[in-house]
């Protein structure tokens, strides 16, 4: 019967921190050996598709996309559930980020929107290598989507702002935790395991026949989620407390070695 397998990116397929940048061949044909088997492979990961390498979406290794912690799911170039923000929520957001000379950034299924002279957050990701010029600059707040929310400030903690935005009702967030200077916002019903949820829906593949590769602690739920959980060996201690099983760390391609041994076995 089909399965789907669901990655997480940094960490699982690369790691950015120890300067593996793109996926290794070992995984790249282990992945590319799993969809020639039929089965359906999924990126699980907390950035828009704006934010995605091109070696993630544009070589044939994956079919689909659980983006935003769960918020946008992609398959096949179509987007097969969206939970967007409450408009109101996103203008009131938009309004206090000003009032504090916050920057933000704006995240939706297609685009992403990010204000002209907002240079902070564009050398931000200029630095991690994300391609600024997808991003829609010239929009009108009342007619986008938005699904997730991004802030940079040259002060710790958006002046005041970014622990009103985590107190604020239905949404949850993470807070840099070194330099405090950048927060990510996002519904607090949307997780990577609530996306996967409605992937495995859509493809009506029975949740037994799931695996998930991550390392983060943004992938707990996804790993409550799935049959089976495929923790990496670099992983957290407590995302291994809730492995099936630990595979080798990035760097020695553990996630070939998971695909080997526990989905194409």
């Amino acid at each position: 019967m089909k399965k789907a397998v669901f990655f997480d990116i940094d960490g699982t397929l690369i790691n950015i921190m120890k300067g593996q940048t793109t996926i290794q061949p070992a995984v790249r044909e282990a992945i590319r050996a799993l969809r020639a088997a039929g089965n359906a492979t999924f990126i699980a990961s907390g950035r828009p598709y704006d934010y995605l390498d091109p070696e993630l979406t544009q070589e044939g290794l994956f079919d689909g996309y659980v983006l935003m912690n769960g918020a946008v799911v992609l398959l096949d170039g179509r987007t097969i559930y969206e939970q967007p923000l409450p408009k109101k929520t996103v203008c009131e957001i938009v309004a206090a980020s000003e009032a504090h000379g916050v920057e933000y950034i704006l995240e939706g299924a297609q685009h992403v929107y990010l204000r002209p002279g907002f240079q902070l957050t564009e050398n931000f990701y200029r630095s991690i290598d994300v391609d600024v010029t997808r991003f829609v600059r010239e929009f009108n707040l009342d007619e986008i989507e938005v699904a997730k929310l991004e802030f940079a400030s040259e002060d710790p903690g958006g002046h005041g702002l970014f622990e009103k935005l985590l107190a604020w009702p239905g949404l949850t967030g993470l807070m840099d935790p070194y330099h405090k200077k950048n927060m990510e916002l996002y519904a607090s019903d949307v997780t990577k395991g609530s996306g996967i949820r409605h992937a495995l829906s859509y493809l009506d593949i029975p949740v037994e026949n799931s695996y998930a590769f991550g390392d983060g602690l943004n992938d707990i739920e996804m790993m409550q989620t799935v049959g089976t959980s495929l923790v990496m060996g670099n992983a957290r201690p407590a995302l291994k407390k809730l492995a099936d099983h630990v595979v080798p760390s990035v760097e020695e391609d553990g996630v070939a070695v998971g695909i080997s041994r526990y989905v194409l076995a």
